[in-house]
């Protein structure tokens, strides 16, 4: 009894790591993913997913594959000579034959080190490659999604997918795949270099196997669970910033600072718990694995010395000093893969968690797609007929009803009407922002959805009353990073708009550096900025939504010349609420609850004493306040 003591010893203390593990086990499993609609897939859909960006590099792993095969033979041959080096000292000592093995090992080692830093040197070169292969799918995806997708996805999530989540894939190729299988071929050569060696031996250390393989599936389980929830507690606290730190200028107008901080307290706290749980799983498994190491070394250590001491045989093998030297540099680099493989498969968890969350953007398609036989516009005309349309966003709730109206080429067009009447809506449906349910919108006479998206926007120019201008210089707002337009034309666009009025104010003119949303321009430049940016492009049909809202008087006194000349360039649809601004429109359109009301000339409405008139009435009374004159004395004056 007392020779199997420390086997004994070995199996409680394994015992009491398996309970551990179990009670863990148990305990990640009753988690919930507090945040994540996103399908849970298996890895070998992961992986088949992932081989297409890795599959054109192919030629690179495959060289890899064969450092890898002239590093492992180092790792399997430097234990045998380690241990015929110490049975040469031991049993008759040459010192030329010393020297020739030192020298081999020496040799050896050069020669693993070098494939080791070629493999690292192929492999960074190769995972940026597909790295950037993958963000660019990824990008261009993002971009195809239609408006009301893109609505529905918080920004801050889409920047995790496109940032954090494609770097923990990028781990898998330039690391983690390649030492796996590396590894993996480590252990089956180890394992048949000691079967050679010492059977008995061998048989012992894989007493130890079935613990390893139970913990491995209980860890690969934990962790994919584990990493799940930091990858949702990123998303939300990155999206909760994006958002916060936009609108951090509200946050303090209305004193909400303290309330925000809590907010954030909350979530970065709801994060620490998630890497907390993480840790654990991987606190438990890792020294679980050295305990099976150790245990396996006192019992090579325990079986070994009898053999040498007492000179008794283990299983009828024959055990000496060399032998267990070996086969102590042997279990060695058996474990040493576990443990490495343990480490890996950790970030390999976290890699397909994230390739989990990058797939389900994938995995959306386009709401807005063209037909298989759609076709391009190389001009149209801008001619535009409504018929019959009926759009809702939300099923059953209906925000056009029925509308039908025709835009003659180079005519002008204003929709006025109460919020919510379904102007804006009108302008997103033109340029096929959203499909509508019933009717047709026509081009030309050709219906927008027989025209190819991109072919049909290329015909449009939009002027926002939210003007958004990115981050980089005013040449760069203006011609969106299209290299062909010259700086003659840039300027003959400035000017026609009035922008360069304070474009040769600034030091640097064109070059004037354009911080992020356009925060050091006013209202009124950034909206003279976006008519040069529209005009430029010279579209056919021009769109203005509100664009002259929130302007000051001499600004819009600059935009209104502006449109005064745009007006000659093609089509023009205007939303307005100040009715001052679209009297001399060709056409005014009078919106209420999704229909059309009134239709006509601003002459021809006032004449008709209907809801334009009151409109217009009510909106002159309100300028008669403010300037001290009466309702009629305005209206007249305007």
């Amino acid at each position: 009894m007392r020779e199997y003591l420390p086997l004994l010893i070995v199996g409680a203390i394994i015992g009491v790591f398996a309970i551990l593990f179990v009670v863990l086990w148990s305990y990640v499993k009753r988690l919930k993913d507090p945040f994540s609609a996103d399908r849970h897939m298996k890895d070998g859909e992961i992986l088949r997913r992932l081989a297409k960006y890795a599959t054109p590099y192919w030629k690179s792993f495959l060289l890899v594959f064969f450092i890898m095969i002239l590093s492992i033979a180092y790792s399997l041959l430097s234990p045998l000579l380690t241990g015929q080096i110490e049975e040469l000292i031991k049993a008759d000592f040459e010192l030329r034959r010393l020297y020739t093995m030192v020298g081999l090992y020496a040799g050896m080692l050069i020669v693993s080190m070098v494939c080791t830093y070629l493999q690292s040197i192929i492999l960074q070169k190769t995972g940026q490659k597909i790295l950037s292969s993958l963000r660019q799918d990824l990008f261009t995806h993002i971009e195809s999604l239609s408006h009301e997708q893109l609505n529905n996805i918080p920004v801050g999530k889409l920047v995790t997918r496109e940032t954090n989540d494609t770097n923990a894939i990028s781990m898998m190729f330039t690391n983690i795949l390649v030492n796996m299988i590396k590894n993996i071929f480590m252990l089956v050569g180890v394992l048949g270099a000691m079967l050679l060696l010492n059977y008995a031996l061998t048989l012992m250390v894989l007493c130890f196997m079935p613990f390893l393989v139970l913990f491995t599936y209980i860890f690969r389980k934990l962790t994919r669970r584990a990493f799940r929830r930091v990858k949702d507690c990123t998303t939300d606290i990155n999206t909760y910033l994006s958002e916060n730190l936009s609108g951090v200028k509200i946050t303090q107008v209305f004193n909400r600072e303290q309330a925000k901080m809590n907010e954030f307290l909350e979530k970065s706290t709801r994060l620490k718990k998630a890497r907390q749980q993480q840790m654990y799983v991987f606190g438990i498994f890792r020294p679980m694995v050295y305990m099976l190491y150790i245990s396996s070394v006192m019992c090579l250590f325990y079986l070994g010395s009898r053999g040498v001491i007492e000179d008794r045989s283990f299983l009828g093998q024959t055990i000496t000093s060399g032998t267990i030297v070996t086969f102590y540099l042997y279990i060695s680099r058996f474990f040493d893969p576990i443990q490495m493989l343990a480490e890996q498969f950790n970030m390999l968890q976290s890699a397909f968690a994230s390739a989990e969350k990058i797939f389900a953007v994938f995995d959306m398609q386009p709401e807005l797609v063209d037909e298989p036989d759609a076709i391009e516009l190389d001009h149209i005309e801008g001619e535009i007929e409504f018929r019959d349309v009926w759009f809702a966003y939300n099923p059953g709730e209906w925000v056009l009803k029925g509308v039908s109206f025709h835009v003659a080429p180079k005519q002008t067009v204003a929709l006025v009407g109460s919020t919510g009447s379904g102007k804006s809506t009108i302008l997103s449906l033109i340029c096929r922002n959203y499909d509508i349910q019933k009717g047709q919108i026509l081009i030309d006479g050709i219906d927008i959805k027989h025209i190819k998206i991109a072919s049909l926007r290329r015909h449009f120019g939009q002027m926002l009353q939210d003007v958004f201008l990115f981050s980089g210089t005013i040449r760069s707002n203006i011609v969106l990073r299209e290299e062909r337009f010259t700086d003659d034309e840039i300027w003959q666009a400035c000017r026609y708009v009035n922008a360069d009025h304070f474009i040769n104010k600034l030091d640097d003119g064109l070059d004037e550096v354009v911080r992020e949303r356009g925060n050091n321009f006013s209202a009124g430049q950034r909206q003279l900025l976006s008519f040069a940016r529209t005009i430029i492009h010279r579209p056919e049909v021009m769109i203005l939504d509100e664009a002259t809202a929130n302007i000051d008087t001499e600004t819009e006194i600059l935009i209104q010349d502006s449109l005064e000349k745009m007006k000659n360039i093609g089509t023009m649809l205007i939303v307005a609420h100040r009715l001052s601004t679209i009297q001399h429109a060709d056409n005014i359109i009078l919106l209420s609850h999704g229909q059309i009301l009134e239709q006509g000339t601003h002459q021809q409405l006032l004449h008709q004493h209907g809801r334009y008139y009151k409109l217009y009435m009510l909106q002159y009374d309100v300028d008669a306040r403010r300037q001290g004159l009466s309702s009629p004395q305005a209206a007249k004056l305007a």
